[in-house]
């Protein structure tokens, strides 16, 4: 086993690419991924379940902890007139969905790190299956980073594992955003929820 996580900057371990073949969209893509980052071997079970619900995306559009890029490039076809913004701290995983941006012609793809990002811009769209597995504390932290960059009439998207504190995440948010925003619950799907986030309008 390596010792790596997916929340490495740098993974420690070879990177060995390899190219599978996933679902995006209803269309069957090959894409490049590696070790040393998240879901190598193909779209995983939280991101599916994400995909499956979300409406279509529009405006400037963030995927936060995007790995090598399934909720990146499904916003980008999506949404072809959208700028879509792909962050993670991964240098793997960065490289990862840039390449499959490139070869699968998604010339709207922004790819990097979260200090690459305009801090003054805003989203209208975020999608993420943000890295739970950070820990509470960094998981709190990197939320209260992008959530609050939401433009006015912005939704954010987000799934979470049921056993790993959707609930307790859902009231956490309520509580710590705004109290003219709202944050439901919109789907239950493979022991996983659906949440959205949405800031009312100005």
């Amino acid at each position: 086993m390596s010792p790596d996580h997916y929340f490495s900057a740098t993974p420690a371990s070879a990177d060995e690419r390899k190219t599978v073949s996933v679902e995006l969209n209803g269309t069957l893509r090959k894409v490049q991924t590696a070790s040393g980052i998240f879901s190598p071997s193909g779209l995983d079970k939280g991101t599916a379940v994400l995909l499956q619900h979300v409406p279509t995306p529009r405006g400037r559009i963030l995927d936060i902890g995007c790995g090598w890029g399934p909720i990146a490039l499904s916003a980008a076809e999506q949404s072809p007139s959208s700028e879509v913004y792909g962050v993670d701290v991964n240098e793997r995983s960065i490289d990862l969905a840039r390449i499959n941006a490139k070869n699968l012609g998604l010339d709207n793809v922004i790819i990097g790190t979260p200090e690459s990002v305009d801090p003054d811009l805003e989203f209208d769209t975020i999608w993420s299956n943000p890295p739970i597995r950070i820990g509470k504390a960094a998981l709190h932290e990197l939320l209260l980073l992008w959530l609050p960059r939401l433009a006015a009439g912005g939704e954010a998207w987000l799934v979470v594992q049921k056993n790993l504190g959707s609930d307790s995440l859902q009231k956490w948010l309520a509580e710590q955003l705004p109290s003219e925003w709202k944050v439901t619950r919109e789907a239950t799907s493979k022991a996983f929820r659906v949440l959205k986030v949405a800031r009312p309008s100005a």
